[in-house]
């Protein structure tokens, strides 16, 4: 970990460096840049308003090693500083005291993830450790009194605090290595883990000291045992949004998901509250057995808000906000009537609106929610002319500004700050110089009918001054309930592939989300009808009137649905493609069934019959059943600790394409899940599919 006058340095190094940067030809970004890149999250505001710390992820470009630290920025606008920079150790999430006198923080200095504290009252203070438990803090909230500290781990369910001697596994001991479970288990593997019976994620409040220090006993959400058994936050992709304190600091509210034998049929996530009394937690959302969830209690005490699914079983379903009165327990659907589904909400802080974040036509904007009508507005929170992008990590201030980080297809996250009556303005700049360096991306936005004569967009990437034509990569989204929409990736980057000399075509087919949920539900049991048909119309649609998109030299890329579409191209969309490219594409609709890890998957979106019972619904769009036709080069990729779609979907397709004598390559990491992480690798899948591409589409053929 570099030292603070290190980190300073280097960027006042970077700053000065810009205007040279400028002057220089701007070069085509390579892999190297996108792994490179800062990754900037998790903005807080000083109590007072002067201040925002943010968290930055930063990548060594010759050992790729990643380190995380906190940086602090005038809210007013400025040069960011690097602080409570523990030497070999990395800092995340942090949090102000309601007092503005310390700076909490996760560090694993001490060997394992513990909560630390900055002292802001004494300049050139050195960190404090706050809490020393057995087991990982995963994440913490700090009470509104700033009295309390709430945290979760993975720990046993009859540990009375995070972390005891005892793991908690209770799978069967044997004189081998092997797993034991028995009839009656839930997941026994989940996303890109085996599950460890008898362990689970799991919340505490402890008090704080006047030191600033963990003190006293600690209180379990979940209640004595046999009360809840389940996880908090929920696994695998859970996180501090299924958290809150209840405004006068004296009750928690939560989200659980209950694990037992039906957990991989179901999609029932419910809200808790516990008082904090050591007695069993009751839950408000009991009745609804679909997903409730992101628990917000208003600043003002009087109303508990919560985004909450209708259909169960369906993990795409609208997400609605609901309120509730939290002294008469009446209850009313706030964005009923708004049919868009909210990824994120947060109080305005007089508790008279909502801010939430919604998907809505390739960008995914902020919106004011009224609480007394239900009324939505959105917001402006992009400077004067440009998209609005991608927003996320809102908190409304006390001053009536809102902070909030913003991305798009062209460059990754960075603070940004909408003050009353003033444009916005980007607070933290941590990628300005290489961006700088970079060719710029141009991208259009384009609609065109589809399926059935409903508008579907679609947009095209190229890099910016290009002469002469380019070949296109068609990009087909994962979900497939999803979008690749005007955001910042760092796995399927469409900047990165134009800079490579390629038109990048994507195309928001029947499916997807931010169109409304009639057109998110057109996909269910009809996995290869529209989709196909909008791909199909919606890639001549961005090739006419663009003469530079070469469209006879054209190659398809996507990855889960988008890796399932392309063995359903190979079989019905024959001659069309050059080369493909399926990472952890479904192969085989009914074995992917019967070992996926979430049942309810494939239960809803075929028809929600058992597989054995209605193999037709199936088979009806099942690529394994078109192999026959297979003729169109393929690179299949697929990690090893993917069980969300099993590697051995990956490697029937391979085996599939070998059997079938079509060029065919594969890509196998021992080490991934369904997405490809960790720095080294990513750079070897983006050097392997540059090179499967460029062999097809540059060869002078």
């Amino acid at each position: 970990m570099k030292k603070s006058a290190t980190a300073l340095c280097a960027l006042a190094f970077a700053l000065s460096a810009a205007p040279a940067l400028a002057q220089t030809a701007p070069r085509a970004m390579t892999a190297e840049d996108l792994i490179t890149l800062k990754r900037v999250v998790a903005p807080t505001a000083s109590p007072d308003g002067q201040w925002v710390v943010f968290q930055q992820t930063d990548t060594d470009p010759q050992s790729y090693k990643r380190s995380t630290g906190l940086w602090r920025v005038p809210a007013k606008g400025g040069p960011a500083q690097r602080i409570a920079d523990i030497p070999d150790a990395g800092e995340n999430s942090p949090a102000f005291s309601p007092d503005g006198t310390r700076l909490y923080f996760i560090s694993d200095k001490s060997g394992k993830d513990q909560v630390w504290f900055l002292d802001l009252t004494t300049p050139g203070a050195a960190p404090v450790r706050a809490s020393d438990f057995q087991a990982d803090v995963a994440g913490f909230q700090l009470s509104p009194d700033g009295t309390r500290l709430l945290v979760w781990g993975d720990v046993a369910r009859d540990c009375p605090t995070l972390g005891c001697d005892s793991s908690g596994d209770t799978s069967q001991p044997g004189p081998g290595t092997g797993r034991h479970y028995k009839t009656g288990t839930g997941f026994v593997r989940h996303w890109d883990s085996w599950e460890t019976p008898g362990n689970y994620s799991r919340a505490f409040a402890v008090n704080l000291g006047a030191d600033g220090k963990v003190s006293g006993e600690a209180i379990a959400l979940d209640g004595p045992v046999g009360t809840l058994t389940g996880d908090t936050p929920s696994k695998p992709m859970g996180g501090g949004e299924e958290l809150a304190w209840a405004a006068d600091s004296k009750s928690v509210f939560f989200t659980a998901r209950q694990s037992d034998a039906q957990e991989p049929l179901s999609t029932n996530l419910d809200v808790w509250h516990s008082m904090l009394d050591g007695k069993a937690p009751h839950s408000p959302t009991k009745a609804n057995l679909a997903t409730d969830t992101q628990p917000h209690p208003s600043p003002d005490g009087k109303w508990l808000a919560w985004t909450a699914m209708e259909r169960p079983g369906y993990e795409s379903d609208r997400l609605v906000v609901h309120v509730m009165n939290l002294a008469t327990h009446e209850r009313r659907a706030l964005t009923g009537s708004w049919d868009r589904s909210v990824s994120s909400l947060a109080w305005t802080p007089d508790s008279r609106a909502l801010i939430v974040t919604a998907e809505e036509v390739l960008d995914t904007p902020a919106f004011r929610v009224e609480l007394s009508s239900g009324k939505v507005t959105r917001l402006n929170l992009a400077p004067k002319g440009a998209r609005e992008g991608h927003i996320g990590n809102v908190v409304p201030l006390a001053n009536g500004a809102i902070l909030y980080t913003r991305d798009g297809v062209a460059n990754p996250a960075e603070v940004w700050i909408a003050e009353k009556g003033k444009a916005p303005r980007q607070l933290s700049r941590a990628n300005d110089p290489q961006l700088a360096a970079l060719v710029p991306l141009k991208t259009e936005r384009f609609s065109f009918k589809g399926a059935g004569g409903t508008t579907v967009w679609g947009q095209v990437h190229t890099p910016a001054n290009t002469e002469g034509r380019l070949p296109v990569l068609l990009f087909v989204h994962g979900g497939p309930q999803g979008s690749f929409n005007d955001a910042w990736s760092s796995r399927w980057n469409p900047r990165v592939f134009a800079a490579q000399g390629y038109a990048v075509v994507s195309i928001d087919f029947h499916g997807s989300t931010g169109y409304g949920q009639a057109f998110t539900d057109a996909i269910n049991q009809d996995w290869g009808g529209k989709p196909l048909e909008d791909l199909k119309l919606g890639l001549e649609a961005a090739l006419a009137g663009r003469p530079q998109l070469d469209g006879t030299k054209a190659c398809a890329l996507g990855a889960s649905y988008g890796g399932y579409m392309m063995n359903w191209i190979e079989g019905q969309w024959p001659n069309r493609f050059r080369c493909l490219v399926n990472h952890n594409g479904v192969f085989d609709s009914r074995a992917m069934a019967y070992s996926t890890e979430e049942l309810w998957f494939n239960e809803w979106e075929h028809g929600g019959k058992p597989y054995y019972e209605a193999p037709e619904a199936y088979e009806k769009w099942n690529p394994v059943n078109h192999v026959a036709k297979w003729k169109t080069p393929m690179l299949v990729v697929l990690g090893e600790k993917d069980f969300r779609i099993p590697y051995s979907q990956g490697l029937g397709a391979f085996t599939a394409l070998q059997r079938k004598g079509v060029e065919a390559e594969l890509l196998v990491f021992p080490d991934e899940n369904h997405w490809v992480l960790k720095p080294k690798n990513s750079l070897q899948w983006h050097q392997t599919v540059f090179a499967w591409l460029d062999r097809f589409l540059k060869s002078g053929n």
